[in-house]
């Protein structure tokens, strides 16, 4: 288990990387995760760059994420205790040029080992947007056990590096 430093100096140093890279530079329309405790924190890097880039944030509905733009003060808690926006200005999930996706394990060939629900899974195969995994480094597993609807990233961000997914 990670101290509450360590927590915080690994998800600087991956979303530091993440700045860095041209799918970053390049999108203007993001979706990102809020994260649950044991999740590489968002917080700071959507305060960071909140109107420099439009970002958006996952809601569950049903079976099904839903896209709504990202304000910090609208926000409650949701689904799974996972602080969710709200109102009702739903997006299509096509104007996303970039989702950055949380994961309980990802393999070096960008397979996401996700919480079990499918709810990323269904999203990412609706949308042509780079999807770009990122993790703790003992999240990143020589495998992942894959099924026939994962949906696999193209690139993956850990403290020790960007990994760019070969198609």
């Amino acid at each position: 288990m990670l101290l509450e430093t360590e927590k915080m100096a690994e998800a600087e140093c991956v979303f530091a990387q993440l700045e860095q890279t041209a799918a970053f530079l390049m999108a203007k329309h993001i979706l990102m995760y809020h994260s649950l405790p044991d999740e590489l924190s968002t917080r700071d890097f959507l305060r960071k760059w909140n109107g420099e880039k439009k970002f958006y944030l996952p809601r569950v509905n049903g079976v099904n994420l839903e896209v709504l733009p990202y304000e910090e003060s609208r926000l409650e808690l949701g689904a799974f205790h996972i602080e969710e926006p709200t109102g009702n200005e739903t997006v299509n999930p096509d104007m996303l040029e970039l989702i950055v996706v949380p994961a309980v394990a990802y393999d070096r060939k960008g397979n996401r080992l996700g919480r079990g629900k499918g709810f990323y899974d269904r999203l990412l195969s609706s949308t042509k947007a780079t999807k770009v995994g990122v993790a703790y480094e003992f999240q990143i597993v020589d495998e992942v056990p894959v099924e026939q609807h994962d949906v696999p990233m193209d690139i993956i961000i850990s403290p020790s590096g960007v990994t760019i997914v070969r198609r």
